[in-house]
């Protein structure tokens, strides 16, 4: 089944949730074949980038559904995070930590078994992931609830994560919508979080075939923005175009664990940020004092196969490569911190959402309706670990 399939059959992804994913059966896989499938291990050179590191000492925030800690890809590298959602499914549950576990399965898995030889191995597989939970799942009943309300856990949530040890903040998720807009709060948790030192990725957004909206947080300043491309470096259909693309990474036939110990093979700009951001952790982890705006200038500076005149809104400065951003990354010296700005130009006041009496635990998504960095698994199934839990798609 292909994306476009997908699409018709779940309907205009601008109505689904950030994180929703969708599920059907499909012949199952051998575990240790799923390490041959992650074709992007080779596409971003990670051989070449682990011989200086594999991401040791950085920390990566996963802004999400949450991640299930206990996976035994992640086993070990996940620290105890925040949910600034509070109600919804709970850890166990089918709706639970689908997405946030993909995610940070690309930023820093580590496989399993003997020699860490199954399963999925993330590009930082030494980085730790700090879970913040913001969004719920697609398929959360809980989910009526969170479109009748609106908050601000997006905007806490980054600066809980810069105040609590995060290097890079990764938001796989977005809204690109018809009404999105720029949140004043949003905008200034993530200056925030860049003046204080942390990188910030954000996915490019799903809408490459339903308008080419603008997504946020992607189009905020100092955003490292991810689209989305498959092996052969084309842009997937659905990676949304826009002045905001920095670089572009795999977002196609993307190999991600889940919390049933299962495998599925999936795609969206959400996946492509995942990268980016364990593409983020290596250089950081290799010269860590850089600042966000040198990390986004030197992904920037290497990238490969680079579009005529050397940047496009569809893959911005080309395929990123952390490799070569470390090795080039060693040529600069640290810069003072500063905030970024666009100006005027893409960017003012903008209608800001109605004041709410609910705190933080009373919403769960100020991205529910957008589908900017949305994964939708492509229907398949790779594999059955040893554990078994019902399955309710």
């Amino acid at each position: 089944m292909t994306p476009a399939d997908i699409r018709r059959r779940t309907g205009a992804l601008s109505l689904l949730l950030t994180a929703a994913l969708v599920l059907a059966p499909a012949p199952a896989a051998h575990a240790d074949g799923i390490r041959a499938q992650q074709w992007a291990l080779d596409a971003l050179h990670t051989q070449q980038a682990w011989r200086t590191t594999k991401g040791a000492g950085i920390t990566v925030a996963v802004l999400d559904t949450g991640v299930e800690a206990d996976h035994p890809d992640l086993a070990g590298n996940v620290l105890t995070g925040k949910d600034l959602v509070g109600f919804g499914a709970s850890e166990g549950d089918r709706s639970w930590a689908r997405h946030g576990t993909a995610m940070a399965g690309i930023i820093a898995g580590h496989g399993h078994g003997s020699g860490d030889a199954e399963g999925v191995m993330g590009i930082a597989p030494e980085a730790k992931i700090l879970p913040v939970r913001v969004i719920l799942e697609d398929g959360d009943p809980s989910r009526a609830k969170a479109r009748k309300t609106r908050g601000n856990a997006l905007a806490e949530g980054i600066r809980w994560a810069a105040d609590h040890g995060a290097d890079i903040i990764n938001l796989s998720l977005g809204d690109d919508s018809a009404s999105a807009h720029p949140e004043p709060g949003e905008d200034e948790a993530i200056q925030y979080a860049l003046k204080n030192g942390v990188v910030v990725v954000a996915s490019a957004g799903n809408g490459g075939e339903l308008g080419d909206h603008i997504s946020y947080p992607a189009a905020y300043p100092g955003v490292i923005a991810a689209t989305a491309v498959d092996r052969y470096g084309t842009r997937a259909a659905f990676s949304t175009r826009r002045w905001y693309a920095t670089v572009s990474a795999p977002g196609v036939d993307v190999i991600i664990a889940d919390p049933d110990h299962r495998y599925y093979e999936g795609w969206g700009t959400s996946a492509a940020s995942a990268f980016v951001s364990g593409a983020a952790a290596l250089v950081k982890a290799a010269h860590p004092d850089l600042t966000p705006a040198q990390v986004k200038s030197v992904l920037e500076d290497t990238a490969r196969n680079a579009p005529a005149g050397g940047r496009d809104d569809s893959r911005g400065f080309g395929f990123v490569d952390p490799a070569a951003a470390i090795e080039a990354a060693g040529r600069l010296k640290p810069e003072g911190l500063r905030a970024a700005s666009y100006g005027d130009e893409y960017f003012g006041t903008g209608p800001d959402a109605p004041a709410s009496d609910d705190d933080t635990s009373a919403w769960a998504a100020p991205l529910a309706g957008g589908a900017g960095g949305v994964l939708v698994v492509a229907a398949v199934v790779l594999w059955r670990g040893r554990r078994e839990r019902p399955d309710d798609f």
